[in-house]
């Protein structure tokens, strides 16, 4: 007999204590979301996150020049090839007339321009989807590169060539 009391008062102890348990519950709601480019035409970067980010070009010691930065992104287009250009040309500055920086930008290893529409990804290569690189580097100027903080941007524009 004490031995099924024993176990009663054990079950209830479980079944109350579990019961208080969820008295000190915490919720937490947080959003979600997600982008799922159209299969027919996307250029996305391949590691998310960066492109909203200021990128920053390493000093080498050992060669006194900057690396070049490298970034990949996934590319697309189900009915065309695909161009690419700069909306200007792009370069660094450290607010010092006559110390910028001019930067060589290629994408799919074709050199980018300001002035025409350079096809980066061809047609085949489109339709079936590929990871191309994104190549920034900087053109060391004829006086060297002089200390200092340097800023600037790079604009790229994509668009599907038009078909024939």
């Amino acid at each position: 007999m004490i031995r099924q009391f024993t176990l009663f008062a054990l079950a209830t102890a479980t079944l109350l204590t579990g019961s208080l348990a969820w008295a000190a519950r915490e919720q937490h709601t947080f959003e979600v979301s997600l982008e799922i480019p159209t299969r027919s035409f996307y250029i996305v970067p391949s590691e998310p996150g960066w492109i909203h980010q200021a990128q920053e070009l390493k000093w080498d010691y050992p060669s006194s020049s900057l690396i070049p930065l490298r970034k990949y992104f996934d590319v697309r287009h189900s009915s065309s090839a695909i161009q690419a250009r700069l909306e200007y040309t792009p370069y660094l500055s450290n607010g010092k007339p006559g110390e910028e920086v001019l930067l060589r930008v290629s994408f799919n290893g074709r050199l980018l321009s300001s002035q025409y529409q350079a096809d980066v990804v061809s047609q085949a290569d489109a339709a079936a989807g590929v990871r191309a690189l994104l190549e920034i580097e900087a053109q060391k100027p004829a006086a060297g590169y002089r200390a200092g903080d340097y800023q600037g941007n790079v604009l790229l524009l994509f668009s599907a060539k038009t078909p024939g």
